[in-house]
């Protein structure tokens, strides 16, 4: 009977908005398709390589859980393009490690940070290697190809190789441009060093039906990684007085869980899914701008089965996202009276399609 091969290795979520990090969004995976049935994920000696490619688009603007409702010529519309390449080990006893190799192609197209509101859009572009994984597992029973379920820790090591100071050109009017950081939402890394946990889980009730869990918590003890929120303009004394002017490193956390139905060479699966930044890191300040919140997602995913690959497709579905007031926005409203709280960008699903290759 075939088992589930659960080695997560997920994502650094960013975000988007003029002055903010405001776009609950999965920057970089890994890994997506270790999720998936297939009749090696125990084996003793063996390789895999998997190659994933996420396309991710978002250009709606969420105070809460309500949809700002922002005119089209106002938008920030975000569109990420990566390609995730995962080499994982087996070795025996149920040990595993993963190293996990993103590139990243992202935009932003946009007029407030650029002229300002009403101004012709422009576009900025970022490309290239972002954050490597590298990441250590192991099942806590020992692996079996007749057990009926196992639980899976793992460990791992966020590398800041990724570019978070990525820089390309504003245009402050039709004639003048101006070299400066581009947005976080787009760019290649965060800057920090991160701890990666996992925790991941499967129960086969049938041979055609079985259930997978999965939990990812990536900690970033960095608190602020020193680009400017403001592109090319200036900090105000009260941005620069709560932190507001500088980006955070923050936590993020990704969690899935639903049902495979195994049809032999076709799996097909259905589940929830939430990812997002949390307020409070695990460790370090919380001093900088990020913007914490969740996307909630229903996930169908379909795969099908070969001799030495796997091939799938993922497009989890976005239902409700959270936006919540952020640090820095918290100590403005404290210092001035007044309630302030950014407006965090979001999109209506992403698309994964890949491949595993048993070598």
């Amino acid at each position: 009977m075939k088992k589930l091969a659960l080695f997560l290795s997920v994502a650094i979520v960013s975000t988007n908005a003029v002055y903010s990090q405001g776009c609950i969004m999965v920057r970089n995976i890994s890994g997506f398709g270790q999720y998936n049935l297939t009749d090696r994920s125990y084996s003793t000696s063996d390789w895999q390589l998997n190659t994933t490619a996420r396309y991710f688009k978002a250009w709606r603007d969420f105070k809460g859980s309500e949809d700002q409702k922002t005119p089209a010529q106002d938008e920030s519309i975000i569109r990420s393009f990566t390609l995730d390449m995962t080499l994982t080990k087996l070795f025996r006893n149920g040990w595993a490690a993963s190293f996990s190799l993103p590139f990243a192609a992202n935009s932003r197209e946009a007029s407030k940070e650029h002229g300002g509101a009403g101004t012709p859009r422009h576009t900025t572009h970022t490309f290239g290697l972002g954050d490597i994984r590298f990441t250590v597992y192991k099942w806590l029973l020992p692996p079996s190809i007749s057990q009926k379920g196992n639980i899976q820790l793992g460990l791992g090591v966020k590398f800041p190789t990724g570019n978070y100071k990525y820089e390309d050109y504003f245009y402050k009017n039709d004639s003048t441009k101006i070299l400066a950081p581009v947005n976080a939402s787009i760019q290649l890394g965060d800057g920090g060093t991160g701890i990666i946990a996992e925790f991941n889980t499967f129960y086969i009730f049938t041979k055609w039906l079985s259930f997978y869990g999965n939990f990812y918590y990536l900690s970033n003890p960095r608190v602020v990684n020193g680009v400017t929120t403001n592109t090319w303009r200036a900090p105000t004394p009260l941005q620069m007085q709560t932190g507001g002017d500088v980006y955070s490193v923050p936590d993020v956390y990704s969690v899935r869980g639903g049902l495979n139905i195994d049809f032999k060479k076709l799996d097909i699966s259905a589940g929830l899914r939430a990812d997002g930044v949390p307020y409070n890191d695990v460790i370090g300040d919380n001093y900088g701008l990020r913007r914490p919140g969740h996307n909630l997602s229903i996930e169908p995913g379909v795969l099908y089965k070969m001799k030495a690959i796997s091939l799938y497709a993922y497009v989890p579905i976005i239902i409700s996202r959270k936006v919540v007031q952020d640090p820095s926005d918290a100590k403005a409203t404290q210092y001035t009276g007044v309630y302030r709280a950014g407006a965090g960008g979001s999109g209506n699903y992403y698309v994964f399609v890949g491949a595993l290759f048993k070598l």
